[in-house]
């Protein structure tokens, strides 16, 4: 096992506005699978970019012994790129060649670098990740997103590193493809740190590290042993919480009553001096001790309460407690027996290649179904849901949507005017909505205040699907059919829990494209649709 380790130390990072990301941050990992969970705008991919020298600390150290493996969400390759090109051994690959064919020219050793294998170890590489038939010259305009991904994947192998940094590797992802990374990092014996919100690769993990404003913390264990050890201390702080406001109603009663029991003696003092006849300066001087003496208890009492009002205030910062998205819906219930939308012998053609085989795809969706859509990367499913939300056009077949309001929601979530603020994007939507019962509404939605006159574009990915869904499901007509593509991709785990909610509460039907069976079966999907070899195939349940 490799001896790597990550090690940070007081680290301070801070966009170009001042607005502080890591202050202070310390930690070291040793040579296990780390998986990194955080909310979303919390700092995990720009950590791993500090840790891959991508960004540079304002202060501190971000130090990883040994070659670095870094993966980020977007990859920056060009469409016209090479799969050898994209995998960083073309040069490489050009010096084997060369001197295979009798070029015995010393640079072309000292780029090959004694990496002899370099061809088999990029084939092996390329199977693992189910790429074992790509020609290293196709052009990477030919693939899918999840595919770029893999190839991604297989540059960082194949720089044999000793610490693999990937941030949020299966988005975009097919099932099978999933699984087969999965299985990969089962097997790696070097250091790993893995920003990402599946639940399922996340349970294969050594341990979890949170990352919060203040620190990183540690758990042993996947991602269960994790969410148990977070519920046990969020249930214990409150408890420290409800001990913590009964103690101080207990500070606030006594303290009261101290200042009566003062007021009273004070009074009862001047009725007794005044009767006893003592000279006037006599009299003010013991006046003055006993105000004294009850500004001193007033003041020890007020010291107590501020203590425990302290002390509560802690406890309540500590508690990560996901707050409930209060999403009142409108009326989105359709009958079982109307009819949303039909397709017959659907053919589209996208890149000049024809999907959904010689007979096309058929499809009829009734209300309130609620449809899950599977297949490979580069099947078509998200050119489905394009064609049965009117935005792809048709090559062969025919199409007829019902009188219902179809609502898509793409990978991008784009649905927003990135100009126009949050309030300003929910009065397009929901125009007949009296403006207080909308600003009432975005408040339930975390958008209180100056937050929901954010521009859309300054929005977190959290709070970009909250103002989405407002919009979508307050829209004027409300939607009966809902259209989703991958829509978990780059979301925290729990806005991840928001969303489910939300989609349990949706009485309208619904297809949803998504590789995370945790998310589908919380969302209680009821049909299975798989597009395999330009076929769509229904299943009578839900992938093992």
């Amino acid at each position: 096992m490799s001896d790597a380790r990550i090690r940070v130390s007081h680290l301070v990072y801070a966009w170009p506005d001042g607005t502080p990301v890591l202050d202070g941050l310390s930690f070291a990992l040793g040579p296990v699978r780390t998986g990194l969970v955080a909310a979303n705008g919390a700092g995990k991919s720009t950590l791993l970019k500090l840790l891959a020298g991508e960004l540079q600390p304002l202060a501190g150290h971000a130090i990883v012994d040994g070659v670095i493996g870094y993966l980020p969400q977007d990859l920056p390759l060009a469409g016209e790129m090479t799969v050898a090109a994209a995998l960083g051994i073309e040069a490489r690959l050009h010096a084997l060649d060369a001197v295979m064919a009798g070029d015995a020219s010393p640079e072309h050793f000292e780029r090959i670098d004694g990496d002899w294998d370099l061809r088999e170890r990029s084939t092996a590489t390329l199977s693992r990740l189910g790429l074992g038939d790509v020609s290293l010259e196709r052009r990477l305009a030919t693939f899918s997103g999840g595919e770029v991904m893999s190839l991604g994947l297989a540059a960082q192998l194949l720089r044999r590193p000793d610490v693999l940094l990937l941030d949020e590797p299966t988005n975009n992802l097919d099932h099978a493809a999933r699984w087969r990374l999965y299985a990969v990092l089962q097997e790696w014996q070097g250091g790993l740190l893995v920003a990402s919100h599946d639940r399922e690769l996340l349970e294969r993990m050594d341990q979890i590290a949170e990352l919060t404003p203040s620190g990183l913390r540690l758990y042993g264990g996947g991602f269960t042993f994790y969410r148990e050890a977070v519920e046990t201390e969020r249930q214990a702080i409150e408890q420290q919480a409800r001990n913590l406001r009964s103690e101080l109603k207990r500070e606030k009663r006594d303290m009261q009553q101290a200042r009566e029991r003062a007021s009273r003696r004070a009074g009862n003092a001047a009725r007794n001096l005044a009767d006893a006849g003592l000279p006037r300066i006599l009299a003010g001087k013991r006046k003055n001790t006993a105000q004294a003496s009850a500004a001193r208890a007033d003041a020890t009492h007020a010291a107590r309460l501020e203590q425990v009002r302290s002390r509560l205030l802690d406890a309540k910062q500590l508690l990560v407690d996901a707050v409930a998205l209060d999403l009142a819906l409108p009326a989105t219930r359709v009958p079982a027996d109307r009819v949303l939308f039909v397709a017959e012998g659907l053919r589209v053609k996208r890149n000049g290649r024809a999907l959904f085989g010689k007979d096309g795809v058929s499809l009829t969706i009734h209300g309130p179904q609620r449809i899950a859509l599977r297949g490979a990367n580069g099947a078509g499913k998200s050119t489905l849901l394009r064609v049965i939300a009117a935005e792809a056009m048709l090559h062969e077949g025919t199409v007829r949507h019902g009188a219902g309001r179809i609502a898509y929601l793409s990978q991008r979530l784009d649905w927003l005017d990135p100009a126009q603020t949050v309030a300003e994007n929910f009065a397009v939507a929901a125009p007949d909505m009296p403006a207080q019962e909308r600003t009432n509404l975005l408040a339930r939605l975390q958008f209180q205040g100056e937050r929901m006159h954010l521009p859309a574009q300054a929005l977190s990915g959290g709070e970009r699907l909250r103002a989405v869904l407002a919009c979508v499901l307050h829209a004027t007509p409300a939607p009966q059919l809902l259209l989703l593509d991958e829509p978990t991709n780059n979301l925290d785990l729990a806005t991840v829990a928001l969303l489910e909610q939300a989609l349990r509460a949706y009485e309208g039907a619904l297809v949803v494209v998504s590789h995370d069976p945790a998310f589908l079966s919380r969302i209680r999907i009821t049909r299975w649709l798989d597009l395999v070899d330009g076929q769509l195939l229904e299943d009578i349940q839900p992938h093992d």
